[in-house]
């Protein structure tokens, strides 16, 4: 491996890290009784919000509509989630001062699996909680559910909701990234340059 690719292999390890300082993603919330909003942060290991009273009013929201209330709880992903990114993180150091690209290459397909399958555990728990209603909720609506946004806003009722990957979430686009590029580089880049030098020796 070049030493191009051995930091950028590196860098790419050691951006996971981002997941335990910043928020995956953040859920934000504008509603009649909260004019200022809400805003929701999911972690790779808890939740919160941009105030401690945050889960709170988006639970005191919930009742109204039936949905099930918030909590860590009740998310068993959160307790396993940080394990696989502590050996991501410790695999992609060691793979960066290795000497195979093919190790850098898995590296990447674990890294793009492993963010994949959040993205569809993410969606799969928001048409959870937006359809899986208490038929009792003070307020109904025939045939409503209340899905927030995967990506984007939309509008509930009278509520708008805003969904959107926060800086630990990009640095797993981050990590893909400068992945790909080391494996570009030693799987077609490098190919491409010892072919040229061939040619012009044989000249």
């Amino acid at each position: 491996m070049s030493n191009v690719s051995k930091i950028l292999m590196l860098l790419a390890a050691l951006s996971l890290s981002l997941l335990f300082f910043f928020p995956m993603w953040k859920i934000y919330l504008e509603a009649p009784q909260y004019p200022e909003g809400l805003e929701m942060h999911i972690w790779v290991n808890k939740l919160g919000g941009n105030t401690e009273y945050t889960l709170q009013n988006f639970n005191i929201l919930n009742h109204y509509i039936g949905m099930e209330k918030i909590k860590a709880d009740s998310f068993a992903e959160l307790k396993y989630m940080p394990y696989i990114v502590y050996f991501l993180i410790g695999s992609g150091i060691i793979i960066a001062f290795l000497n195979s690209r093919k190790l850098v290459l898995t590296w990447l397909i674990a890294v793009i699996i492993g963010g994949t399958a959040g993205l569809i555990d993410f969606y799969m728990w928001l048409v959870k909680f937006g359809t899986n209603l208490d038929p009792m909720a003070p307020i109904k609506v025939p045939g409503m559910t209340y899905i927030p946004p995967f990506l984007g806003s939309k509008q509930l009722l009278n509520f708008k909701a805003l969904s959107l990957p926060d800086i630990g979430g990009l640095s797993i686009g981050i990590a893909i990234l400068l992945a790909a590029i080391a494996v570009y580089i030693e799987f077609f880049y490098r190919k491409k340059t010892r072919s040229a030098t061939d040619k012009l020796q044989t000249a």
